[in-house]
């Protein structure tokens, strides 16, 4: 359905064309790898891998195409997190379809897209030294295998799911624990559900 909203509305922009959709990530990467968007306009909460993995997958396939996700968390959850991980932009669900417009022609141009609120929260990033949440310190490769165990996957499906060994993926949440300072899989579960990264 909003999808099909979505379409509409681009339908009545005489500078847009919806190419290509995809119900999943995988579906995203394979409109990726065919070359034919100028834009990739993706939501971060998807079926068969979180909306982190494919604009992971994506940038590394086609590290210039501008990637603006759209999502139900707000802002201050994810914004900083996907911008450090090669999104162009983010925007809440809850905005209005022209913000949307605004975005896509913002990125399109090369440049990033982000709300007032973002744009004050990295500010406040910076002057604070760089005191930021504990989920804004990982990796991209942490902040996936952190979110997947938060969802309560276990190591073995998690190592499988993202082609790395059991030893690595243990490494990964090791690391985690303690630069988080948690102590275990349900502090994670917890502490995601607290701050609105997971649903």
């Amino acid at each position: 359905m909003v999808r099909a909203g979505l379409r509409q509305f681009f339908a009545d922009q005489s500078d847009f064309s919806v190419v290509a959709e995809a119900s999943n990530g995988r579906g995203a990467l394979d409109i990726v790898r065919k070359g034919e968007v100028d834009v990739v306009l993706m939501d971060i909460s998807m079926p068969d891998q979180s909306g982190v993995d494919a604009l992971i997958a994506i940038k590394a396939r086609a590290p210039d195409l501008p990637v603006l996700i759209l999502s139900g968390f707000p802002e201050e959850h994810y914004a900083t997190t996907l911008l450090r991980q090669g999104a162009s932009g983010y925007l809440n669900k809850d905005c209005d379809p022209q913000d949307i417009v605004a975005a896509i022609r913002t990125v399109y141009r090369g440049r990033k897209y982000i709300s007032a609120e973002v744009a004050e929260r990295l500010a406040d990033g910076l002057t604070k030294g760089g005191d930021v949440p504990p989920h804004e310190q990982l990796s991209e490769r942490e902040l996936q295998v952190f979110l997947r165990l938060a969802k309560g996957e276990t190591i073995g499906h998690l190592a499988q799911g993202m082609s790395l060994s059991v030893k690595t993926v243990s490494t990964y949440r090791t690391r985690i624990m303690e630069k988080m300072k948690l102590e275990s899989n349900s502090d994670l579960t917890y502490y995601a559900l607290k701050n609105g990264l997971i649903q």
